[in-house]
């Protein structure tokens, strides 16, 4: 008999936002919709009394609880118990689910689907999704950073409750939501009733795979680009690549001091060693401001193309698909984060040019 090794991993959706923001109402959808998926769910908790794990409906699937609620280093350790343990019975579900506590960092929860070897032959990060409350976001920028980085570290953004606001107050909401992260697809919801096929199973944290589907990901810069490719089919909005402060002419102005900015790097073939290099020292020199860096790098005489992600301070990358015929050999690396120096980092990626 030939060896089970190229059992495909299981994909892995994490829940993010904000207190209120509708992850339960969103979890228990997807629990009782006719899908035809099972999924194994994971809920972390913050406090010592765990209740979200009574908020979710009651279906066959297990629900597992994490109750420390301080996602940092011992969830990692918790998250990886409970994956380890969900490996021994691979077969009884098809999917897992991760629903964070509303004041969660989503980073070491992503991070621990790429630092554990054990979890990385089982599981694989799909997608982190975050719900965004649109009556309250733009409030809780001013009190809480961890709204704004459960934004940043998006792949999937569904922007809920859209019910409660103006259509001016919805445009607010969405232009900050663009500057926190100009890369995530954004759907519009009321009530978390947003199609569970664009959140669910999209290979949105595989960069490759996105850029798959969308060869123009990466390629936001400081002149107004259109993003209109990455966002829901009720789309209507124009989406620009804005700087920390940027003013709204409909009869108001106003200013959001985000500290979260993203800077994105566009150059020819680069040297390996220097590149590859420079960003080993960058994020361990300023991993804790690096939120996620992702890029697709091109090398002299080499007919893959290296794609390259990181969260914080862990960072992999591989040579990936061939170059097209034709296709440009450019390299984009992109960072988001806070405190980014933006002409440092410009020099830096010029220097590494091959």
């Amino acid at each position: 008999m030939s060896a089970p090794a190229a059992t495909p991993s299981i994909p892995v959706t994490v829940l993010t936002g904000y207190l209120g923001a509708g992850k339960t109402t969103l979890l228990n959808r997807i629990l009782t919709e006719d899908h035809g998926k099972r999924y194994a769910v994971i809920v972390n908790e913050f406090g010592e009394i765990g209740i979200d794990n009574d908020l979710v409906v009651d279906t066959d699937e297990e629900v597992f609880e994490m109750n420390n609620g301080c996602i940092c280093c011992t969830v990692r350790g918790d998250l990886i118990r409970v994956v380890e343990n969900l490996a021994k019975r691979r077969g009884s579900f098809d999917a897992i689910l991760v629903e964070t506590t509303g004041i969660a960092d989503p980073v070491p929860v992503a991070q621990t689907f790429f630092m554990d070897e054990e979890v990385r032959k089982f599981a694989r990060l799909d997608a982190v999704v975050t719900l965004v409350d649109a009556k309250f976001f733009l409030d809780r920028l001013g009190d809480a950073p961890e709204a704004e980085d459960q934004v940043a570290f998006a792949d999937v953004i569904v922007l809920n409750k859209t019910d409660l606001v103006t259509p001016e107050e919805l445009r607010e909401v969405e232009k900050t939501l663009r500057q926190l992260n100009p890369y995530a697809s954004i759907h519009k919801a009321t009530r978390s009733g947003v199609a569970l096929d664009a959140i669910l199973d999209r290979g949105s944290f595989d960069l490759d795979r996105v850029l798959e589907l969308d060869p123009s990901f990466l390629e936001a810069d400081e002149h107004d680009h259109d993003h209109d490719h990455v966002c829901g089919p009720d789309c209507d909005h124009d989406h620009h690549h804005h700087d920390h402060d940027h003013d709204h002419h409909h009869g108001h102005e106003t200013h959001h001091d985000t500290e979260v900015t993203s800077v994105s790097l566009k150059g020819g073939e680069l040297n390996p060693d220097k590149i590859l290099g420079w960003i080993s020292e960058i994020t361990q020199a300023q991993g804790p401001n690096i939120l996620r860096l992702k890029g697709i790098l091109a090398f002299p005489n080499e007919p893959k193309r290296y794609v390259v992600q990181g969260v914080h301070m862990i960072v992999e990358g591989d040579l990936q698909r061939d170059w097209k015929p034709g296709e440009p050999h450019e390299s984009r690396l992109v960072f988001i984060g806070r405190k980014l120096d933006r002409a440092e980092l410009e020099a830096a990626f010029r220097a590494a040019a091959a």
